[in-house]
């Protein structure tokens, strides 16, 4: 990586002439990092499952909103991928970073070129306000993911849900001078494991109701009384981790993981036929992607979703079980049932992905080379 490395806890001025700006960092997005174009990434917090030892050697630098504003305006960075403008809660200091760009072309130094890739698949500002306050912030958000969304020079869209949201809520306010949308699908993962099991179920992520957690419960016992050779295996943590430990502990079919290593999830999933991940929706939140159904999909599971995801089309199209959120744990049991028996196989599924992962993809259509007459005049 170019810039100097550093673990997550140093903090030091010197930023690369390529920044990335995340507001969380999880242990995925370093192993992602790795592979992505050499840039110095600025973060304000770690995610639950940040594993310290992934960031060895990587060029990373913890700074809050108004400190990282202040590095880069006073920086050598000519290219900066931001937060996406519909990330609302990341929105304020994504609009400090961009305004400290701008001020410092506006006083003669050099243009940074804004990048974004946007993959968010609900409208931060839909839901209703209640309150003074409330209603203030928000209008106040909206005012800066416009400020942000009329200054990014790309963007590439990973999802085709998360294009037209963005179209519908923020187009007619412009758009970015360059745009795509390239799917984001892994590619094969070239992980060794355990052979298959066919009759092998798996759920990764966060125990929680929002990740349909509960409703798989309901709807297992379903699956087992016409499948009974069937078996889940459950890999994570998270609130409902109390009732995933008395599920395990009375039922045969269920094994248990509580915040396994990345090389046990790899493993895991290598040996299992579908991978289930029954997102439901909440009042400010709407699955995005769900990277457990990447990850199933770059082993060769099969997947059983709903269609809160941005991938759910493309599922669909290629074999995979799609299901509508708040269904029943019949509908759900029905559709993991429909994917131990006719669910594409493993070289059907790997076949189905591009030879280079979406995101890299991405990032290289982002950061291409951009000719001085493209790039627009600058707005402070």
């Amino acid at each position: 990586m170019s810039g100097p490395s550093a673990s997550p806890s140093a903090r030091h001025p010197s930023l690369s002439s390529r920044a990335r700006l995340y507001q969380t960092i999880r242990t995925a997005h370093l192993e992602q990092v790795r592979e992505l174009a050499p840039a110095t990434v600025i973060y304000r917090a770690t995610r639950y499952d940040f594993d310290e030892s992934a960031a060895a050697g990587l060029d990373l630098l913890r700074a809050g909103p108004v400190r990282a504003a202040v590095l880069l305006a006073s920086s050598a960075v000519v290219e900066f991928e931001v937060n996406e403008p519909l990330m609302r809660y990341g929105i304020r200091g994504a609009a400090l970073a961009v305004a400290a760009l701008r001020l410092r072309a506006a006083l003669g130094g050099r243009r940074a070129v804004i990048v974004t890739y946007g993959i968010e698949n609900f409208d931060p500002f839909s839901p209703p306000r209640h309150g003074l306050r409330a209603r203030a912030s928000a209008a106040v958000d909206a005012a800066l993911t416009r400020y942000v969304w009329r200054r990014v020079d790309r963007m590439v869209f990973g999802t085709e849900a998360s294009h037209k949201l963005y179209h519908r809520v923020l187009g007619r306010f412009g758009q970015p001078a360059a745009q795509i949308v390239i799917p984001t699908l892994p590619s094969a993962c070239s992980c060794a494991g355990p052979d298959r099991d066919a009759n092998r179920v798996i759920f990764v992520g966060a125990f929680s109701a929002r990740k349909g957690f509960d409703l798989l419960e309901a709807a297992w016992p379903l699956v087992v009384e016409q499948r009974p050779d069937a078996r889940l295996h459950l890999l994570g943590k998270g609130p409902l981790e109390p009732s995933a430990r008395a599920w395990a502990a009375r039922d045969t079919t269920v094994d248990l993981e509580v915040d396994p290593a990345r090389t046990r999830i790899h493993e895991r999933l290598r040996a299992s036929q579908v991978l289930v991940l029954p997102s439901q929706p909440q009042p400010t939140w709407q699955e995005q992607v769900g990277r457990p159904i990447l990850e199933g999909l770059a082993h060769g599971c099969s997947i059983v979703t709903t269609t809160e995801t941005g991938l759910a089309s493309w599922l669909a199209t290629h074999g995979h079980s799609v299901i509508a959120p708040r269904g029943s744990a019949a509908e759900l049991a029905t559709a993991i049932l429909t994917q131990l028996r006719n669910g594409p196989d493993r070289s059907d599924v790997l076949g189905s992905l591009p030879v280079r992962d979406g995101r890299l993809a991405a990032d290289d259509w982002l950061f291409a080379p951009v000719e001085p007459t493209s790039v627009r005049p600058v707005t402070v």
